[in-house]
This record gives C-alpha cells, sequence and structure tokens, in this order.
C-alpha cells in the first residue's frame, strides 16, 4: 500500500493527476516553471521512486538476515520522502521550494552514501545514482533560481 501511495503521490506531483478542488472551477491562473525547475522536479520523482524499490529491496535482505542493510532501508524510506516532499511543493510553487530542494539534496546524499556502501548490488547502485542525479538537479535548480532561502514575506 505504501508503494501505491508513494506512486500516486509521486504523480501527482509530477503534474500527471490533479487534485480535486472544492469548487471544481478551474485555477485562476497556471504556474510556469524553469526549465531547471521541470528538471529538478522530474529527478525528485524518479528519485522518489528508486528510493521507494530500495526500500522493498532492503526489507527483503533485511528479512533474510542481512541485518547490516536496516540503516540503508530507513536512508531510502526517508529519502523517497524527501523527495516526494520537494517535487510537490516545487510542483505547486510553494513558498518554502528553497529549504525543501535543500533538505531533499541532503537527503539525496545520505542515501546515497548509504546505498553505495554495497557497490555490487544492482539495485543499490541504481538508487545511489538517482539519489546522486536528484541531489545535483536540486543544488543546480536552487543555484538557477536563487531560490536557496524560503519565499515567504513578512
Amino acid at each position: 500500500m505504501r508503494h501505491v501511495r508513494a506512486i500516486l503521490t509521486a504523480a501527482l506531483a509530477a503534474g500527471l493527476l490533479t487534485a480535486a478542488r472544492a469548487d471544481d472551477k478551474p485555477a485562476a491562473h497556471h504556474v510556469h516553471r524553469s526549465p531547471q525547475l521541470e528538471k529538478c522536479i522530474a529527478a525528485c520523482v524518479s528519485c522518489a521512486n528508486q528510493c521507494e524499490s530500495c526500500f522493498v529491496h532492503c526489507t527483503n535482505l533485511v528479512a533474510s538476515g542481512k541485518k547490516e542493510h536496516v540503516a540503508t532501508l530507513k536512508a531510502c524510506v526517508d529519502c523517497g520522502d524527501l523527495c516526494t516532499l520537494a517535487a510537490k511543493i516545487m510542483s505547486r510553487d510553494g513558498a518554502l521550494i528553497g529549504p525543501a530542494c535543500e533538505g531533499c539534496a541532503k537527503g539525496c546524499d545520505a542515501c546515497a552514501a548509504s546505498c553505495e556502501k554495497t557497490p555490487d548490488d544492482e539495485h543499490m547502485a541504481a538508487c545511489a545514482r538517482a539519489c546522486r542525479d536528484c541531489a545535483k538537479a536540486c543544488r543546480e535548480m536552487l543555484k538557477s533560481t536563487g531560490s536557496a532561502n524560503s519565499r515567504v514575506s513578512d
């Protein structure tokens, strides 16, 4: 069930689905996103999906007695949640894009480092690559848009 929720959340964040509005009226305006923001959203959604898949993989490893994968399991599930959150905030042009993307990049760095401890495992190597790509996309987006600070105004 968690995997299905993550996929639906990622699809919503990617703009593949639209949230139902209480008044069912179309939005008054469309958000115009920069190419860097679009690239970052896509990287976050991709990474979230890879982290969810790696979480399941690590869960199976732990269940088979390989308890050394507990830390990676936790890193993957947390990173997937951070990526999903960042993608959602960017998709709605939220006021806290900067902090969300900074947190996502840091979470991706930690998850990649954890997955890279098992370099011979193709599943973890793929997760580490997705995390590195996402962290890079977040940092490039923040640098190009100047969104490093929260956009909440006084």
